[in-house]
């Protein structure tokens, strides 16, 4: 069933509100409903506003708490948001939303301990919450406790598998189907979808029944990314593909050639492409003479499958040091990766990242670290213009800085993994090679902080953003 209300009851209803406020300006109620239709109607400035109106009367009012807190988050105001969901939690500390709201935003900031307490909370007070055994399961499979998380998406996902997002929109919404695993390991397809178009359901692919049938539904964006974590999800994606019939954006079975392992293999002998040999072995198999075997030598990487921004993840530099290294990584299965050294001239590693948009590749960072192990959140890039500049280049012309060569080659690398929206993580050898880092489905388009330091960056994230939301408008066969 869809949320969407018609532009013209909208604005009859709201009129009716203004009347009352006009007479009455302390009425709560009718100020909150106001503001839940502003916000309903993508008014958020005003939606805004109208929820601090509200407030400044009734300072504890745990419906304009969270809904304000839910427009900041929108905005990109992440701590502002905290702080109004740690007060609706001061005010109502028996409300489970609050406790929900305030544990995901904990969640989403690295505050993981005060989360793991909020979803906790919630449990204590209702043992069979959902949004709390789904916020807890992704928080413990992110730390690697694998089993207990297990033991949460059942109640969180079982009999509710299906969740309808709030349309954002005046004209009538597409609707649109979101797949996306229990798992960690899904796309942020906030990011790209525009919720002031489409309308979306999004469905928790291990938990599909095909006795409920589908919500409806004129276009399919298929959400899970992560192949080597989610393959029980992306197999039963493909069912709900067959049963649907819609146009599909990142077919399942294409993502599910894009683990470690298999981008290796099929990946291997690209020209111009250097892709480390990886061996994905059960714990106990993992010693010196298996990876000599295997052809892997000394420096080596060492990785527990499905996580990324470098999480379980360790360098091991003999195979005296493989023993400590293993134990120290969560699961059953390990993944010893070829290391393929990135290092410059001046002594610093560079990771660069290209976006794929439909059949495109777009520049979106390079990052510059002390250190092997690159991410952009720990790099050096915020204390050195010089490589600020270097990104800046890149970004404005790839293949003056790459070379038409790696340019080729990364185009090579698109073509092979057929992802409709993707990237692919990068180094460049000495002589213009790619060192494939990463390529999947996972990778967003992160909007750099405001600080005018960044504004290099911010036209090319938003060219990304842009190019997703103007293909999943085609998929669609919406016109203009």
């Amino acid at each position: 069933m869809s949320n969407w209300i018609p532009p013209e009851t909208r604005a009859l209803v709201l009129a009716e509100l203004e009347r009352r406020l006009a007479v009455e300006p302390e009425a709560v109620g009718a100020r909150f409903d106001r503001a839940c239709l502003l916000a309903g109607a993508g008014r958020n400035d005003e939606a805004e506003a109208e929820y601090l109106a509200l407030l400044a009367r009734e300072p504890d009012h745990a419906g304009a708490l969270n809904n304000l807190g839910a427009l900041l988050l929108l905005g990109g105001h992440r701590r502002a948001a905290r702080l109004v969901y740690a007060e609706a939690v001061k005010y109502h500390p028996d409300d489970p939303m609050g406790r929900v709201n305030l544990a995901n935003m904990l969640q989403a900031l690295g505050e993981i301990e005060p989360a793991e307490a909020q979803y906790r909370a919630v449990l204590a007070l209702d043992p069979a919450h959902p949004e709390a055994h789904r916020g807890l399961a992704q928080l413990l499979s992110a730390r690697g406790d694998e089993a207990e998380a297990e033991q949460h998406r059942a109640p969180a996902f079982r009999d509710r598998p299906v969740t309808l997002l709030s349309y954002r929109g005046t004209a009538a919404p597409v609707p649109m189907l979101v797949l996306v695993s229990a798992r960690n390991g899904n796309l942020a397809y906030e990011t790209i979808v525009d919720q002031s178009v489409f309308e979306v359901s999004v469905l928790v692919a291990e938990y599909f029944d095909r006795a409920r049938g589908l919500p409806p539904h004129r276009l399919i964006l298929n959400a899970i990314g992560e192949a080597d974590l989610c393959r029980p999800a992306l197999e039963q994606a493909q069912a709900v593909v067959r049963l649907s019939g819609a146009p599909v954006v990142n077919r399942p079975e294409a993502v599910l050639a894009t683990g470690r392992s298999g981008n290796a293999g099929r990946l291997q002998g690209l020209p111009g492409v250097r892709v480390p040999a990886t061996l994905e072995l059960p714990r106990r198999e993992i010693d010196p003479d298996r990876l000599a075997a295997a052809g892997l030598a000394f420096p080596l990487l060492l990785r527990a499958p499905g996580f990324h921004m470098g999480r379980h993840f360790t360098g091991v530099a003999d195979p005296e040091a493989l023993p400590a290294a293993a134990a120290s990584l969560p699961g059953e299965t390990l993944m010893a990766i070829e290391y393929l050294d990135s290092q410059g001239p001046d002594g610093f590693w560079r990771k660069y990242r290209a976006m794929i948009v439909d059949g495109r590749l777009y520049p979106l960072h390079l990052a510059v670290s002390r250190g092997w192990k690159v991410h952009y959140f720990s790099a050096d890039m915020a204390d050195s213009p010089e490589y600020r500049a270097e990104e800046a280049a890149y970004l404005a012309d790839p293949e003056g800085s790459l070379g038409a060569g790696a340019m080729a080659a990364l185009d090579r690398i698109r073509a092979v993994l057929d992802l409709d929206y993707g990237g692919i993580d990068f180094g460049l050898s000495a002589d213009g090679e790619i060192l494939l880092f990463e390529a999947n489905a996972t990778m967003i388009a992160a909007l750099p902080s405001p600080d005018p330091i960044w504004d290099y960056r911010r036209g090319p994230a938003e060219s990304v953003r842009a190019a997703a939301r103007r293909m999943l408008a085609a998929r669609a066969g919406m016109v203009g």
